[in-house]
């Protein structure tokens, strides 16, 4: 290696050929080749095309799944479908199809991939030595003329059928990888239309529907599931929500309850056997913001009880609705201490005092839990008569409260 020339002028590595730079690049390298040899050197090779043939299948399967995918996405009925709705079977084949279209793009991709390396890629066994050191500029242009020579002797760039199908496969594939982000991107300050989960922005929720004339009774969830009737499953004249009474509830304790509107109400005097307004209920229940917790204090504490300022009216004797929902980062207050009247947030330990209007008193919250002001209608149902009067949730943005 020592008699090889290894400085070049600029004049002089620019009138050399890629195939002289690149033997001059591995012989500066170190590197011997001590054997290579073409798949297929000679030319229109019958065994070339069978070839080339069979990694473009492999590319243009790439490519259809993944346009399957794609319209998997975005057309296929994902929306939920509890048992024996119409569409069931469908519903239950999305998340799988996702799966399977994405999965079998990727390997078709990556199958082809492997199939040319395998058949196109000349054989080669080099042998190099190592060398420590920053490249000077004989080396920049000689690896510059290595890629291109690699890039020749693949093939790959007369074959634009398969450099066509192996870049739309990989770029499908990248969409498979995005696409689905899209799903969980949206402005939170658009609102949509209103509904039993709010409009979608970060300040509504079902309760909200009383700003809009409507009546939402406080709905105890009973957990009820689809029943069999002659032989098969359906959720027909079952009630998820149901109204609450004041009487239902004991002294000292806490029930968790949620926005149940007037026209989804199925129960009482009001129930219908062949009614099915499940789904509507479990959007209540699935409401991000919806869920409150009902507490009926005992008289002896409930005398005792600090009201906040502008929120006198809001509770209903002994009754109280605090959100559920912590201010501190968003997780469940479902524990509530009857002995001291505090509500207990399991996630980071926040604490609030139901007998002074939900105000935290040990642990990160800093603000109190919003007060849903709630009545007895002349049926003796418990209602919101008012929405909550400031943001419910966690105070990630700026406020006063």
């Amino acid at each position: 290696m020592s008699e090889i020339k290894s400085s070049y002028t600029s004049d002089e590595l620019a009138a050399m050929s890629d195939e002289e730079l690149a033997r001059l690049g591995t012989e500066l390298d170190g590197v011997t080749v001590a054997y290579r040899k073409e798949r297929f050197p000679v030319e229109n090779d019958p065994a070339e095309k069978r070839a080339a043939f069979g990694i473009n299948v492999w590319f243009a399967l790439s490519v259809v799944l993944g346009i399957a995918f794609v319209a998997v996405y975005l057309f296929w009925p994902w929306q939920y479908k509890h048992l024996e709705d119409d569409g069931l079977w469908m519903y239950t084949l999305y998340t799988p199809l996702l799966g399977a279209t994405a999965g079998l793009s990727i390997i078709c991709l990556g199958v082809g991939a492997v199939q040319f390396s395998k058949k196109f890629v000349p054989e080669e066994i080099s042998v190099q030595t190592r060398h420590d050191g920053p490249s000077e500029e004989v080396d920049r242009k000689t690896i510059t003329a290595l890629l291109n020579d690699a890039w020749k002797t693949s093939t790959l760039g007369r074959r634009k059928v398969m450099m066509g199908l192996a870049g739309t496969g990989a770029a499908l594939m990248g969409l498979a990888v995005v696409l689905p982000l899209g799903g969980i991107i949206k402005n939170p300050w658009k609102p949509k239309a209103m509904g039993i989960q709010g409009d979608g922005t970060l300040w509504t929720t079902g309760w909200t529907l009383v700003e809009e004339g409507e009546k939402v009774y406080l709905g105890r969830d009973t957990a009820a599931i689809a029943e069999e009737h002659n032989g098969h499953y359906s959720t027909q004249g079952v009630n998820r929500l149901v109204r609450v009474r004041p009487e239902d509830l004991d002294a000292g304790a806490m029930e968790t309850v949620f926005p149940l509107s007037e026209e989804m109400v199925n129960d009482g005097e009001k129930y219908d056997a062949d009614r099915d307004v499940y789904e509507e209920h479990m959007h209540s229940v699935h409401g991000p913001r919806n869920s409150v917790m009902l507490i009926r204090l005992r008289h002896e504490d409930a005398v005792k009880a600090v009201q906040r300022d502008g929120q006198e009216d809001f509770h209903y004797g002994d009754y109280y609705a605090y959100s559920k929902i912590c201010t501190h980062i968003g997780c469940p207050t479902s524990l509530y201490e009857q002995q001291t009247n505090r509500i207990l947030c399991p996630c980071h330990q926040s604490q609030f005092d139901a007998l002074h209007w939900g105000k935290p008193v040990f642990g990160p919250a800093a603000r109190a839990l919003p007060e849903l002001s709630i009545n007895v209608d002349a049926d003796g149902y418990l209602y919101a008569d008012k929405n909550f009067i400031e943001p419910v949730g966690p105070a990630f943005w700026e406020r006063k409260s």
